[in-house]
């Protein structure tokens, strides 16, 4: 017998968040736990990430992973920086 891979799942938005502890079977892949977590038509899902690296549908998943459901950016983090040193110089 092949022991279940224990894979948490978080979604989160600003203020709450759904995370979902899953047991999947040996060779299970990031689109497999999207699946049985019902979150496979969730909108707003930009991409997938592992412990925060960036992962594709089809990586296998490891006993212990945390899959995360990545949002879109809000802003871009180059002018989101250049914005608050704006601010920092006019005081």
């Amino acid at each position: 017998m092949t022991a279940m891979l224990r894979v948490q799942v978080v979604l989160a938005w600003p203020h709450r968040f759904v995370q979902l502890d899953l047991r999947l079977e040996p060779g299970a892949t990031v689109a497999d736990a999207i699946r049985q977590a019902g979150l496979d038509h969730e909108p707003g899902v930009a991409g997938h990430a592992v412990f925060g690296v960036a992962v594709e549908p089809a990586t296998l998943l490891r006993d212990g992973d945390r899959l995360e459901l990545l949002r879109p950016l809000q802003a871009d983090p180059k002018e989101a920086r250049r914005r608050r040193a704006q601010r920092q110089r006019e005081g």
